[in-house]
């Protein structure tokens, strides 16, 4: 099993995280923005990371370009700092103010957040004469540690859904019966197994590099708000397509590979008989594979954008992967250990084709109608 704990040891260590640092007195952060600004994002990514490290911080976000109210509260905080920008972003903390953001200012911020909790610090706000309830009421809520729970309450569960989803896709079994029936032509048992592993390990790698793109993507554009409402539309269409496919199976359009894909595709697969080649094979599988698995993972990618940080949702997208190849260890293990055949699998899988398109169908509504009432309700 020497190859085997080879191909899953990277898996695995994936899933190692660090420990939250765990604080009690409050400090007060004011951030200000700007919608789309690239900047902007990456400081709320950044703040989001260090107030799930640090407990007692209180992040209090404001909206300068399309919010009149915040832009005053920000003329009023830059004069009173004794200083003028109209640029964005910008942060106060304690008595200090700071602007722009890189890698060398995220470390000063946490560095004033570290010394504010260990020494006490004031609330900025204190520096125009006091609270200023209205502004702050109307304009970016607070994220407070009860919101990030039910954040998390929200997400994880969507997560497992959805990679469900993928997990029994119909066509992600389909290239993988293919590759084992090949390589266990060759007659070697033992090949087809390391195979087998190796096409799983490079579908999870090149899947959750795309992952990680596609959520750098969307959270730099600015526009995570919008691009939430568009997956959870996305979500609801997908699963009636998926709902289709089971009461009209081939009509129209099918939520797999293309047929007029197919061919190419075998032709691969066929030409696949070592464990180095399915390794690599597997990453041009990979995008074979997009049309009919890329759905759900942009669903949660929107999600994820939209209500956790950074290091949160690099969590989430190495458990949804795990989740997403899980089905074919299994069948590469229950074919190695003559549990079953080739053959056996693809008759399963043609005879559940439709079953699979229903699960598929009503997990995937369920989850749509699940982030419009999340939003409907605030949490997100």
């Amino acid at each position: 099993m020497k190859n085997f704990k080879i191909f899953l040891l990277p898996l695995f260590f994936l899933f190692f995280s660090v420990l939250t640092i765990s604080q009690n007195d409050e400090t007060v952060i004011y951030m200000f923005y700007g919608q789309g600004c690239p900047h902007c994002t990456r400081l709320e990514s950044f703040l989001d990371d260090m107030q799930e490290k640090y407990t007692p911080l209180v992040i209090k976000e404001h909206e300068i370009y399309f919010d009149s109210d915040s832009r005053e509260l920000f003329q009023k905080m830059t004069k009173a700092f004794g200083q003028e920008t109209q640029g964005v972003p910008v942060v106060f903390i304690d008595d200090k103010m700071i602007v722009g953001f890189n890698n060398a200012i995220g470390d000063s911020i946490e560095s004033e957040i570290q010394r504010c909790i260990e020494e006490g610090c004031i609330d900025p706000i204190e520096k125009i004469g006091g609270e200023t309830t209205s502004i702050i009421g109307e304009s970016s809520p607070l994220k407070s540690s009860e919101q990030i729970k039910i954040t998390k309450s929200i997400t994880i569960p969507a997560v497992f859904s959805a990679a469900a989803v993928d997990a029994i896709n119909p066509c992600a079994f389909a290239v993988l019966v293919i590759l084992l029936t090949t390589i266990s032509a060759a007659g070697v048992k033992r090949r087809a197994l390391t195979a087998g592993l190796a096409f799983t390990a490079s579908i999870y790698i090149s899947y959750f590099l795309m992952g990680i793109g596609l959520y750098s993507a969307i959270q730099a554009s600015g526009f995570t708000h919008n691009f939430y409402t568009i997956v959870a539309i996305l979500a609801i269409l997908i699963g009636l397509f998926n709902l289709k496919d089971y009461l009209w199976y081939g009509k129209w359009f099918i939520m797999e590979v293309p047929m007029s894909w197919r061919p190419r595709l075998k032709s691969l697969l066929k030409g696949v008989t070592s464990t180095p080649g399915a390794f690599l094979i597997g990453f041009a599988v990979s995008l074979f594979l997009l049309p009919c698995t890329s759905g759900p993972y942009i669903v949660i990618l929107g999600l994820l954008a939209k209500t956790t940080t950074q290091n949160y949702a690099l969590m989430l997208l190495l458990l949804y992967n795990f989740v997403f190849i899980l089905p074919m260890l299994i069948i590469t293990f229950a074919i190695y250990f003559g549990f079953t055949t080739t053959e056996k699998m693809e008759e399963w899988r043609t005879k559940k084709l439709e079953t699979l398109h229903l699960i598929a169908g009503i997990i995937l509504i369920l989850l749509g109608i699940g982030m419009f009432i999340a939003m409907r309700l605030g949490w997100v």
